[in-house]
């Protein structure tokens, strides 16, 4: 048993050196200038903005700071509290959820199969790859956006956890506390990482190696932690998701399925740590550093660096560094926030409490990467579900409208609107004084306001093709 408590003990420290491990096999392998699914599932390039760059920043910008304006003239909480507390539940019998469940499990447990096998074994074209098709357009892109639009429908889908449970054991060892979600946030940060350094979405066999370890990784966690344990804190995709779904309208209570505002769950999120802060800052961070890479200048920028150093420190360099960046300057918010406010609350306390609304952020800049990106591949998502084995000679890949870019900067527009609303709420909560909650808003605003000029700054260059 002291060697299951040690492997126990181990295994977060696995998960926080992965990213380490990862650019230590890439260093040995061939790295891509961007593996995206972007750019490896993508029906054409983007171009750019036809208006000048500094007047779409600047009107992008302002859109944010005047919202954040607007909202401070809310002053009512018992107005503030309604909005947010309205919902409608839908009864639902439990024969009903109890098959649902069931039926999911089998097929996320059927699909990971098929990933795994037609990975290795199917035809190596990722535009006609089983593998390819399903696990980016259909869970990164797809899935994804329905866990943030409807409802998190991963914990049905899971088949992970499925496997975990028929295992005859029970956990090994505790869940520490104390590590909230850091290994989530380390094996997101990995798996990020490898999927835009290595050719995962390009070459369905690499692709099937990753996914297989880590089927690895995950089983053997959720072995040692027990399986509420280890994928509510520990593993990094249900993590995402659950995260995800917070900002759905939908979600499933005891009673039924309970409906209320985009975003409302947000407001109510508590215990919050500093792990979820990172966690919820990497996911804005991975899908900001992937909208660069794909870019023709990022690209330029990553060869110009490759000639003189490996490709795979350049790319490992600018992701690290622009993570802590990110991170940084959301917990310089925080410490402004103290100082303009006047209050007695820590630094800590108040970047915590105003965390949640960072997801509704992340949910703008996914649907803004990879909503074309599920339009133009759901034909060919649905030809390789019907037809696993028997993958179409020419698929069918639905063209990117003209309209689509403006789309796009309407996407992380939103999200950042819905954010600021969801901090001027959690403000009300957190501090008595009006005017405390007012100013407290201030530096967190201006963070709003970067990140949104550099994610409409991205979308604003043309893709590599």
């Amino acid at each position: 048993m002291a060697r299951l408590g040690n492997l126990g003990r181990r295994l977060a420290i696995h998960g926080a050196s992965a990213l380490v491990v990862s650019v230590g096999a890439l260093c040995v392998v061939e790295v891509v200038a961007a593996s995206n699914a972007a750019v490896g599932l993508s029906s054409g390039a983007r171009e750019s903005v036809s208006v000048p760059r500094w007047l779409y920043l600047l009107t992008g910008g302002a859109v944010v700071g005047v919202s954040g304006l607007l909202a401070s003239v809310v002053t009512d909480r018992t107005f503030i509290h309604a909005i947010h507390a309205w919902h409608r539940v839908v009864p639902t019998r439990d024969s009903f959820r109890l098959w649902t469940v069931r039926l999911g499990r089998v097929v996320g447990v059927v699909l990971l199969a098929l990933v795994i096998y037609l990975g290795f074994t199917g035809p190596q074209i990722p535009t006609v790859s089983f593998a390819v098709v399903v696990v980016f357009a259909g869970v990164r892109a797809g899935l994804t956006m329905a866990a943030y639009l409807v409802g998190n429908p991963w914990p049905v889908l899971n088949p992970w956890r499925t496997l975990v449970e028929v295992v005859p054991v029970d956990r090994l060892h505790a869940y520490p506390e104390r590590w909230g979600v850091w290994p989530a946030t380390a094996g997101l940060l990995a798996a990020v990482f490898v999927e835009t350094a290595a050719p995962v979405a390009t070459v369905p066999r690499v692709l099937a190696v990753a996914v297989a370890g880590y089927t690895i990784y995950t089983l053997l966690g959720g072995i040692v932690f027990g399986a509420d344990a280890w994928f509510r804190h520990g593993d990094p995709l249900a993590v995402a998701f659950r995260f995800y779904g917070r900002v759905a309208p939908l979600r499933r209570t005891d009673d039924g399925l309970a409906f209320s505002l985009p975003g409302s769950a947000l407001a109510a999120v508590e215990d919050v740590d500093t792990a979820d802060v990172a966690f919820a800052v990497a996911l804005i961070w991975e899908l900001t550093f992937s909208g660069f890479v794909t870019t023709r200048p990022g690209t330029a920028f990553v060869d110009a660096l490759a000639g003189v150093v490996p490709r795979v420190l350049v790319l490992f360099g600018l992701f690290v560094s622009g993570y802590a960046l990110f991170l940084g300057a959301y917990w310089v918010a925080a410490r402004r926030s103290r100082h303009s406010a006047e209050t007695y609350r820590s630094a800590r306390e108040i970047g915590t409490w105003m965390a949640p609304p960072l997801l509704a952020i992340a949910a703008g800049y996914h649907l803004a990467h990879y909503f074309w990106l599920f339009v133009s591949n759901v034909p060919m998502l649905v030809e390789s579900l019907a037809s696993p084995f028997s993958p179409p000679a020419n698929p069918l890949v639905l063209a990117v409208p003209g309209f689509a870019n403006g789309l796009n900067v309407a996407f992380v527009l939103v999200g950042h609107l819905l954010a600021v609303w969801i901090a001027h709420a959690r403000a009300y909560e957190l501090f008595p004084s009006r005017l405390q909650a007012i100013r407290s808003q201030y530096p967190f605003v201006a963070v709003m306001i970067g990140y949104t000029v550099v994610s409409l700054w991205l979308l604003s260059l043309p893709t590599a093709t």
